[in-house]
């Protein structure tokens, strides 16, 4: 499986940007696809996450309202719709997949086998 981000930029707080993550590989079923952040000096956090079989979704508490997470199957490519960016939006953006994951590990970015390169969101005033 490989992942390629993209999508990133600079962007205005309350503004939008929609990330991608185009997927390839054999097949994606049973596959738990999730976005994580890392600003500079900072963990990696979990953002949101989509089941590719059923398409059922969860969000970290600062994306839920404001982030939205889906897949376009037919495109292998999976989204992250921001809106009302905040500054500490701020960071490098990564997509993962990892199988088989129940919803209380979604979180959890050790369970991931596979990783994108990033991209870097920056929301100025």
């Amino acid at each position: 499986v490989q992942l390629q981000a993209s999508g990133g930029g600079l962007v205005q707080a309350g503004g939008s940007l929609r990330l991608s993550c185009l997927a390839s590989g054999p097949t994606f079923n049973g596959y738990v696809m999730g976005w994580f952040r890392q600003a500079p000096g900072k963990e990696r956090e979990f953002v949101a996450a989509i089941k590719w079989s059923g398409g059922s979704s969860t969000y970290s508490g600062a994306a839920k309202g404001r982030f939205t997470i889906s897949k376009d199957s037919a495109k292998n490519t999976v989204y992250l719709q921001m809106n009302n960016l905040k500054l500490e939006d701020t960071a490098g953006y990564y997509c993962a997949a990892g199988h088989g994951l129940i919803t209380s590990v979604m979180p959890n970015p050790t369970k991931y086998n596979y990783w994108g390169q990033g991209t870097q969101v920056t929301v100025s005033q």
